[in-house]
């Protein structure tokens, strides 16, 4: 099998490239994904190839184009809606919440929603609170939706591909800062399942979890303790919805301590939930309380020092293992 090094924003071109190629009623809409070639480029010279029927440029009104494709979806299309920020999918909150993940049940399943809405997520470099929000546990609570969250380029590309194959509404996360990481990806198709989670790392001593971009600290925390001789297991959810409890019950049952990590608010987040599912599986399993790594509860500060500390960081995630495993 042939291998490539292409950086993320590049894998997710070659996914959707692919899949429209694979299939004529895929398209793709957004705010300059055709003549500026996307706002992260991910859809760079697909206007070219595709032309303006199948590479659409849209008015800044999310409300509208995320209406517009709900019913191409509906009628059978495949659309690809890229937000330019999952923060501006509030405008359209009414289509995501009324709509995309309720049609099929509210028609007794005489309709399908292969749809897929994706864009960046969280928090960049100083875009302050209004657009560094963290969406995943919003979405997460609106039965009907998968929600998927790479953390890597080999990832995002299979499981965008998967995405885009699926009959079911898909709120596919990214991160602004992640777009540039190089990682080698086969050249030949492949697809990455929804719903597995991944153990990216193996160890004997404490399990941490998480997903997207915190991995990077994960794996800064692990090293550090790898020093002293800790033997970290890491998982990447990869797939927030459904979520893949049964990976992470399985190493806790070897580890017998847990630190989730997650970008988003501590209130209410996705490791809440995660917890309480490691509770419901694994409480006889565990030797230490769960401890939870999020974002301070607060909206996200511009100042880049005190953005440092609102956010999870490798100090504050070594911190949380270190008195896990005390």
């Amino acid at each position: 099998m042939g291998k490539q090094t292409v950086e993320l924003r590049e894998a997710l071109r070659q996914a959707i490239d692919e899949e429209m190629t694979r299939d004529k009623k895929v398209f793709v809409l957004g705010e300059e994904v055709a003549e500026y070639n996307g706002a992260y480029k991910v859809t760079k010279g697909m206007l070219a190839k595709w032309g303006p029927e199948r590479i659409i440029d849209t008015p800044i009104a999310e409300n509208g184009f995320a209406g517009i494709a709900i019913g191409a979806a509906q009628t059978g299309l495949r659309p690809i809606v890229e937000f330019m920020s999952w923060n501006f999918s509030f405008v359209a909150a009414d289509q995501l919440i009324s709509n995309a993940c309720k049609a099929h049940y509210m028609s007794g399943g005489r309709f399908k929603m292969p749809i897929v809405f994706r864009g960046p997520n969280g928090a960049a470099a100083q875009v302050s609170c209004q657009h560094s929000h963290c969406v995943e546990a919003i979405y997460g609570n609106l039965p009907g939706f998968y929600i998927i969250a790479p953390s890597n380029a080999y990832d995002a590309k299979g499981l965008l591909k998967s995405a885009i194959r699926s009959n079911n509404p898909v709120i596919f996360l990214e991160n602004e800062l992640d777009y540039g990481d190089k990682m080698e990806i086969p050249t030949e198709e492949y697809l990455v399942p929804i719903g597995q989670a991944k153990v990216i790392q193996e160890g004997k001593h404490v399990t941490l979890v998480s997903y997207s971009r915190m991995l990077k600290h994960c794996r800064e925390a692990a090293t550090e303790l790898a020093k002293k001789g800790v033997s970290v297991e890491i998982i990447d959810l990869r797939t927030i919805k459904p979520l893949d409890i049964a990976t992470v019950a399985s190493s806790i049952r070897k580890t017998h301590r847990c630190v989730i990590v997650e970008e988003g608010h501590v209130f209410a987040g996705i490791s809440a939930e995660v917890g309480f599912q490691i509770m419901e599986h694994c409480f006889d399993d565990l030797d230490a309380p769960l401890i939870r790594v999020c974002q301070r509860e607060t909206p996200m500060p511009y100042s880049k020092a005190l953005e440092r500390e609102t956010l999870p960081n490798k100090e504050r995630i070594l911190a949380a293992l270190e008195e896990v495993l005390a």
